[in-house]
């Protein structure tokens, strides 16, 4: 964080608190849920102050230069940008991601996912593991895993070259650069070698339904990282039948999955023989994670979850 932008004498600048309190009250003006929350996020990105320092210098003068900054961020809060994307970085998991046009916010829904497929390679053991993490976006779901097993390593799939340079440096704030194997792509058959487990977060909302969506994800995070085709299946059609040829006998493939795609994603996998281990909800009870598995190895545990 930088050094704090308080406590100089600016004869009649505004103080911490009170550029708080007019960021929050023009954000509850426009009917922002998360006003206050975001207010706080904004005024210490803006300030250079974390939670502790909003509150211990709420009566410091503010610098004039910060009042403009945070200023242009409540603005740019007011067109919709989600605060995340304003503060170039979300935290997920253990770990803080930064965040580029080219990629999503890792969201908490996805922490199913990846306690889902912790699990599944918990089950190797301490077993040296290659897995692929297709639609690598910021890295999230990758960075996490291997920060898991420390004896694992990842091809990390992207088509955005942007997304995969964000992943990168993602990668390398974390301390697993070096198990982290950026490949430019758009599903797995590039790699062409066989893998202990696949996981993924496709794009899977209908195609139909973009516009629907909030405008804070319609305008500000990728199409590509959205855009499911028209049915919302068409990257798990692509990925099944790849990961069916490529997971070694007994490898696992796990998938998020959006709200009523449980039976059908299912039944994609289960026609290239992957058999279903388990699915996951998340913690509004949907169905949020699926765990399938390619047959020839009987001696793991049967289903679990």
């Amino acid at each position: 964080m930088a050094p704090p932008s308080v406590g100089s004498p600016h004869v009649g600048s505004p103080s911490v608190a009170s550029l708080v309190a007019e960021a929050r009250a023009l954000l509850r003006a426009a009917g922002i849920a998360s006003a206050d929350l975001d207010a706080r996020l904004l005024a210490g990105a803006a300030l250079g102050l974390d939670a502790a320092g909003l509150i211990l210098r709420a009566h410091d003068a503010a610098a004039p230069d910060a009042a403009a900054r945070l200023a242009a961020m409540t603005a740019r809060r007011l067109a919709h940008e989600p605060v995340h994307r304003i503060l170039g970085r979300r935290a997920f998991g253990e770990h803080e991601f930064a965040l580029s046009p080219e990629t999503l916010e890792p969201r908490p829904d996805t922490e199913t996912l990846v306690d889902l497929a912790a699990e599944a390679m918990a089950l190797r053991g301490d077993a040296p593991l290659l897995f692929a993490d297709v639609g690598t976006g910021t890295g999230a779901i990758a960075v996490c895993l291997l920060a898991r097993f420390p004896r694992s390593r990842c091809v990390a799939v992207d088509l955005a070259e942007g997304a995969l340079e964000t992943a990168r440096r993602n990668a390398a704030a974390a301390g697993v650069a070096d198990r982290f194997w950026p490949l430019r792509a758009d599903y797995l058959l590039a790699l062409g070698r066989p893998l202990d487990c696949v996981v993924s977060n496709p794009p899977y909302i209908p195609t139909a339904e973009l516009d629907t969506l909030d405008p804070g994800v319609r305008r500000f995070d990728p199409a590509l990282a959205l855009d499911g085709g028209p049915d919302g299946l068409v990257a798990y059609r692509r990925l099944v039948g790849e990961a069916a040829a490529l997971l070694v006998p007994g490898g696992d493939l796990l998938f998020e999955i959006g709200r009523g795609q449980a039976e059908d994603v299912a039944g994609l996998a289960a026609a290239v023989g992957l058999r279903a281990v388990t699915t996951r909800a998340d913690l509004s009870g949907i169905a949020r994670a699926l765990w399938f598995r390619r047959g020839g190895m009987a001696d793991f545990p049967p289903e679990c979850g």
